[in-house]
């Protein structure tokens, strides 16, 4: 009762009138600035992070985007690439500077917030005791040189579902898949590529990022560096009768944070597009709901999760550097790169380029327990804690827990089967009863019906287990016909 009372004086205060973005709709300024910063960003990022050709921009990046926004991608200007900054800007208004979004090595581009100047990229975080990102990819079974492993039977089958994933009909009209991979007992025994990209092109990882951000939490809580229960995750929030004290790390990667977001779905489009700060967009978000009692999926949560590791390091270098020294670069993940905002937060609820092979290499973790090459990365009991419903759950076939979504039974998918899920199809797939990885990878039209990533899921099941029964069956014969052979 105590507790109960503290919160609900707490909420008195927190509940106060606050204008936030959410309380008024943005001008037409405002919507083209949003959209000139979309336009930078991807650029920037698809260009100088993922190595595509203009061309291949507009095609993947910029089409098939929010509805709302594709008409107004027509009224904002072209996209002006620097190479010598490495920069790109995009024009919006005539009284104020073109949006800009600039690269640096390491932590890829950040946009800078609307009405600043093209010159503050200067004024940008960077990465000053950078791990090598270019080292050889020798590490695992999928390192740059390795080729599909000599399972015959289970690649004859495969080649059947995998091709399907590209006809943009059999798992969802007008789904435009780009990558897929499957991962068997840790080996790879199928690969497919599209629409300009291989196995060197990272792609925006959208939402998956929440389930990478879980891990490099995971990875901070075997080092002892956060606790999942603790409560006050945040500085700004243990100040005074701040009801938010009580969120703990289990609550936000849970998305049960109770905290108010009222952005359509999940989209945080001041802060990724108008350049907004993560400190900026968490410090008004009030409660709603008693911490770990409602689920409500938000990038917010997420943020708090990577803002907390931030503020426990108390070390801008280091906390640069955990996630790939911790986690990334310790499973061979060297061609994937977070990208901060211009305070240099990391804006890991989406902001995330990784490759196909490096998002199998994540699921390839969580089925070796959180241990890599006889290494331990993630705490035991972490895979339990990604994969134990929690408390709050959300209305719909899947569940969730942990930042992963929980899609065992959905179209005859394996009842454990568990999976990181991003915006425009992109999907990693883990299934440890059959030691399976399964990576999808799309720029899918928003709006549009999903790309079903159970169905392949249980297809690609269902192609190991016809795969078995042929191997079974010709080992059958092979015996048969040794019986009849003629004794010499």
């Amino acid at each position: 009762m105590r507790r109960l009372a503290a919160l609900a004086a707490g909420l008195t205060l927190a509940l106060c009138p606050i204008t936030t973005a959410q309380d008024y709709a943005p001008s037409d300024t405002t919507k083209r600035a949003l959209a000139a910063g979309y336009k930078a960003l991807f650029t920037c990022s698809g260009y100088f992070s993922a190595g595509q050709s203009l061309a291949e921009i507009q095609e993947n990046e910029l089409s098939g985007i929010y509805v709302d926004y594709r008409p107004l991608m027509e009224q904002v200007g072209n996209a002006t690439i620097d190479e010598n900054t490495k920069s790109v800007l995009v024009a919006f208004d005539g009284a104020l500077p073109p949006r800009t979004a600039a690269w640096r090595p390491g932590i890829g581009c950040s946009l800078l917030p609307v009405g600043a100047s093209p010159d503050m990229t200067a004024w940008l975080p960077s990465f000053t005791n950078m791990p090598s990102l270019d080292a050889p990819d020798n590490s695992t079974a999928l390192g740059d040189n390795v080729t599909l492993t000599e399972n015959t039977f289970a690649l004859d089958l495969l080649g059947v579902p995998v091709s399907f994933a590209f006809d943009g009909n059999t798992y969802g009209e007008g789904t435009r898949t780009s990558a897929v991979l499957v991962l068997h007992k840790g080996q790879m025994v199928a690969e497919q590529y599209a629409r300009g990209i291989d196995r060197t092109t990272p792609q925006r990882t959208w939402s998956v990022a929440k389930s990478l951000t879980s891990s490099i939490i995971g990875a901070a809580v075997y080092e002892g560096i956060l606790g999942l229960d603790n409560e006050a995750v945040l500085a700004d929030f243990n100040k005074g009768g701040d009801p938010r004290r009580q969120i703990t790390l289990r609550h936000v990667l849970n998305m049960a944070s109770g905290l108010e977001s009222n952005d359509p779905g999940s989209r945080t489009d001041r802060l990724y597009f108008g350049g907004a700060s993560i400190l900026d967009t968490l410090a008004h978000r009030s409660l709603e709901a008693y911490p770990g009692t409602r689920f409500k999926y938000s990038n917010v949560d997420t943020l708090i999760a990577m803002r907390a590791l931030r503020e426990a390091l108390n070390d801008d270098s280091r906390y640069r550097a955990f996630p790939y020294t911790n986690l990334l670069h310790k499973i061979g993940a060297r061609h994937t790169v977070l990208e901060t905002d211009w305070h240099g937060d990391y804006m890991s609820s989406s902001q995330v380029w990784m490759t196909a092979r490096d998002m199998a290499r994540l699921g390839q973790l969580y089925l070796q327990d959180g241990m890599w090459g006889g290494e331990r990365l993630l705490p035991p009991g972490w895979v339990d804690f990604v994969t134990t419903p929690a408390e709050a759950q959300p209305d719909g076939d899947y569940g969730y827990a942990g930042s992963f979504w929980l899609i065992g039974g959905v179209d005859g998918a394996p009842a454990d089967a568990f999976a990181g899920l991003g915006n425009r199809g992109q999907h990693l797939v883990v299934v440890p009863s059959r030691d399976l990885v399964i990576v999808r990878r799309g720029f899918d039209v928003a709006g549009e019906p999903p790309f079903r990533i159970t169905k392949l899921t249980a297809d690609v099941v269902a192609t190991f287990d016809a795969a078995e029964r042929a191997r079974l069956a010709a080992e059958a014969a092979e015996a048969a016909a040794l019986e009849l052979e003629p004794a010499n």
